[in-house]
C-alpha cells in the first residue's frame, strides 16, 4: 500500500475514533442519566422516559426518511466529505453545548440532543460510504474492522476518562458529579472535531460528474433517487441482504437493551453496568480487527453468519442467566462480535453495489439500521403480555419474552444465507451500464 493510501486508509478510520465518543459517553451513557435526573428533575420518571423516546424517535425518523435522499444527492455532485464535515461539525457543536444547558431545561437538552444525534447518524451516512475512495475491494473487511476497532477504542478511552471525572470531580478541579458530566459533554465535542482532521486532510474523494450548482445538484439528486427505485428491481441481492441485515442488527441492538435492563433487573448496580460497557468497548477493539482478518479466511459472509450464531446463543443464555458472573461473561461474548458483525456487515455491503452511488446505496443501508430495534422490542413486549395473561409467573414470563429474540437471529441469517456475493457484483456492474 502506498503512503498516500495509507494516510487514506488511517484518516477514514480515525473518524471511526471521534465520532464513538458521542455514541458512549453521550448516547448510551450520561445524556439518559443526567436528562431524568438534572433537566427533568421533579418531573414523573415515566414522563422523562417517555420524552427522552420521543426525542430519540424524532432524530431517526428524520435520519431514515432523509438518508437516501442525502446520499443520491452527495453522489450526484461528488460532496460526499463536504456533506460528512457539515453533519459531524452540528453534531459536535450541539454536543459541546448540550455543557451549558441549566438544570430543568429539558426542552432545550431535548433539542440539542436532536441535532446532535442527527449531525451523528447523518454523517455516518457519507463516513460509510467513503470507505470505497480509500480501500480496494481486497481490503474492504481489514479497514472496515480497522475503523469499528479504533471507534471502540478511542469512544472507550474517552469514555473511562469522563466515568474518571464523574466519580472524583475534585480531582479534576471539578465542583461535583454534575459539573463533571456537563464538562464531559464539551470534551465529545472538541474530541469529534479534532479527531475528524485526519479525514478532512488525508481522504480524497475520487472524481466524478462535473460539479454543479447546488440547485442543478439536488434537483438531480432526486432524480437519481427515482431511477434507483425503478432499479433496484434487478438488484434483488441487495433488497435480500437489506432484509437480512434489518432482521439480524435488530437482534444485536435489541440484544443491547435487553442485556442493561436485565442487569438492572436482577439486581445490578449502575457501576456495574458502567463497568460492564466499558469492558465490552475494550474487548471490541481487538475483536473488530480479529473479525476483519477472519473475514479474509472464511468469506465475509461465513464470519458474518458465525457472530450471528453467538448472538444467537445470547438470549438463550439469558433465559438462564442467575449470577452476575454470568451478565459480566455475557457483556463479554457480546464484546467479542459486536464490532464484527457492524464491520463486516458494512463492507459486504460495498461489494454488492455500484460504486459510483456509494453515498446513494448507504443511505439505504443506514436507513434500514436507523428503523432497526423495532421488531425486537414488540416481540418482548408481546411476549411478555402473552405469557402473563396466560397465567405465567413475572420471572418466567420475562425469560420467554428475552428468549423470543432468536427468531431475529434464526430469520435473519436464514435470508442471508440466500445471498449470493457473486450475483451481487454482477449485478452492481449490469446498474453500472455493463452485463449482468
Amino acid at each position: 500500500m502506498s503512503d498516500d493510501n495509507r494516510r487514506a486508509v488511517f484518516g477514514w478510520a480515525m473518524y471511526d475514533w471521534a465520532n464513538s465518543a458521542f455514541a458512549t459517553t453521550v448516547m448510551a451513557a450520561f445524556f439518559p442519566i443526567f436528562f431524568k435526573q438534572f433537566w427533568s428533575t421533579g418531573a414523573d420518571a415515566v414522563l422523562s422516559t417517555a420524552k427522552l423516546g420521543l426525542a430519540n424517535s424524532m432524530a431517526g425518523i428524520a435520519v431514515a426518511l432523509c438518508a437516501p435522499v442525502l446520499g443520491a444527492i452527495a453522489d450526484r455532485g461528488q460532496v460526499r466529505k463536504r456533506f460528512l464535515i457539515c453533519f459531524a461539525f452540528a453534531g459536535a457543536a450541539a454536543t459541546a453545548s448540550l455543557g451549558l444547558i441549566g438544570q430543568g431545561e429539558w426542552h432545550q437538552a431535548a433539542a440539542l440532543y436532536i441535532v446532535a444525534m442527527i449531525g451523528f447518524a447523518g454523517g455516518n451516512i457519507f463516513y460509510d460510504s467513503l470507505i470505497t475512495a480509500v480501500a480496494t475491494e481486497k481490503r474492504l473487511d481489514a479497514v472496515s474492522a480497522l475503523g469499528f476497532s479504533l471507534g471502540y477504542l478511542g469512544g472507550g478511552l474517552l469514555f473511562a476518562l469522563n466515568v474518571g471525572m464523574t466519580l472524583r470531580p475534585g480531582f479534576f478541579g471539578l465542583e461535583s458529579a454534575a459539573a463533571a458530566v456537563r464538562f464531559s459533554f464539551l470534551s465529545v465535542g472538541i474530541w469529534w472535531v479534532l479527531f475528524s482532521l485526519p479525514l478532512i486532510l488525508f481522504v480524497r474523494e475520487p472524481a466524478g460528474r462535473e460539479q454543479e450548482k447546488i440547485g442543478g445538484i439536488v434537483a438531480a439528486g432526486l432524480r437519481q433517487l427515482l431511477q434507483t427505485f425503478r432499479e433496484i428491481r434487478h438488484h434483488r441481492t441487495i433488497v435480500t441482504f437489506l432484509a437480512a441485515y434489518w432482521l439480524y442488527i435488530d437482534g444485536v441492538n435489541t440484544i443491547i437493551v435487553m442485556a442493561l435492563d436485565y442487569g438492572l433487573s436482577i439486581g445490578f448496580a449502575s457501576q456495574d453496568l458502567i463497568l460492564a460497557l466499558l469492558m465490552t468497548q475494550f474487548i471490541g477493539f481487538p475483536a473488530a480487527l480479529a473479525f476483519g482478518r477472519l473475514g479474509g479466511l472464511i468469506g465475509t459472509k461465513r464470519a458474518i453468519l458465525v457472530a450471528i450464531a453467538i448472538y444467537l446463543a445470547m438470549p438463550l443464555w439469558g433465559f438462564f442467566m442467575q449470577s452476575k458472573t454470568e451478565f459480566f461473561l455475557m457483556a463479554g461474548f457480546i464484546g467479542l462480535v459486536q464490532g464484527g458483525v457492524q464491520a463486516l456487515s458494512r463492507s459486504f455491503f460495498a461489494r454488492i453495489i455500484p460504486p459510483d452511488k456509494a453515498a446513494e446505496y448507504f443511505g439505504f443501508y443506514n436507513m434500514v439500521g436507523k428503523f432497526a430495534a423495532v421488531v425486537g422490542p414488540l416481540l418482548i413486549g408481546g411476549v411478555a403480555l402473552w405469557a402473563r395473561s396466560a397465567g405465567v409467573g413475572g420471572d418466567l414470563a420475562s425469560r420467554l419474552s428475552i428468549l423470543s429474540i432468536t427468531f431475529l437471529f434464526l430469520a435473519g441469517g436464514g435470508l442471508l444465507l440466500l445471498v449470493d456475493e457473486q450475483r451481487g457484483r454482477q449485478e452492481a456492474r449490469y446498474l453500472m451500464g455493463g452485463e449482468i
